[in-house]
């Protein structure tokens, strides 16, 4: 039975394609790739020798197997737990939507299907929607004739969409769109579910959608009051 996580790999912009070339020769090719800067003040930088640099951030689902063998290689390949170089870290997947997405995003990594998430008493989750860009109303628009509050959307780069065809059928654009949605627990499925059915591979937008056990929030209270009044 595999775990299933999504990694998160922060590293200056310089240093990607590196890193990105190392997660496709250990078969964990990354889905997505977005840019960001680093918020060290100049003290803190001047501390540990680094200077304020463009960050890239990489997205990639991967298997607790897939995941050690990562690990093992950032730390002799590029000194990650050295300061400043980088840093990548996982987060428990709790469910996929749609069986040919999951071997999509898990395509040449071993997996046994068992349960979603060793996290099962999670109060809310973190939908993440993979869509073209520019239709990330569509998707919200779906996520919302569910029950989802609202969403935020980051712009990003998809890697591997060439192999998409061989799993979706389907041909995929680079420019992606990603959406971050929480939401209640009880309500995940029918969000997911609306999301593949209005926004899905069917579609213009060509959605694939994700789950993460949220562990805690703050500024959701009014929103819950709000449910349990009507």
């Amino acid at each position: 039975m595999s775990e299933v996580y999504m990694m998160v790999t922060i590293t200056d912009r310089k240093d990607a394609a590196s890193f990105l070339e190392f997660y496709k020769e250990k078969n964990a090719d990354a889905q997505i790739v977005t840019l960001g800067r680093g918020t060290a003040n100049s003290e803190v930088l001047d501390y540990l020798g680094l200077e304020d640099a463009e960050k890239t951030v990489s997205l990639c689902v991967v298997t607790d197997t897939v995941w050690r063998t990562l690990k093992r290689g950032l730390r002799q390949k590029f000194q990650i737990d050295v300061p400043g170089t980088g840093i990548a870290f996982i987060v428990p997947v709790s469910s996929i939507g749609g069986k040919r997405e999951l071997l999509f995003l898990l395509e040449n990594q071993n997996f046994e299907k068992g349960e979603e998430t060793t996290l099962k008493d999670t109060a809310h989750e973190l939908l993440v929607v993979i869509a073209n860009q520019g239709y990330n109303e569509m998707v919200m628009d779906a996520a919302r004739s569910a029950g989802a509050a609202g969403g935020t959307v980051l712009h990003a780069k998809g890697t591997g969409m060439k192999r998409a065809e061989k799993f979706l059928g389907v041909s995929i654009v680079s420019e992606k769109e990603l959406v971050l949605i929480v939401t209640k627990t009880e309500n995940k499925n029918a969000i997911m579910r609306a999301v593949m059915e209005k926004a899905g591979m069917e579609t213009k937008a060509k959605a694939i959608v994700f789950s993460l056990p949220v562990t805690d929030t703050a500024g959701l209270r009014l929103i819950e009051e709000e449910d349990t009044d009507e």
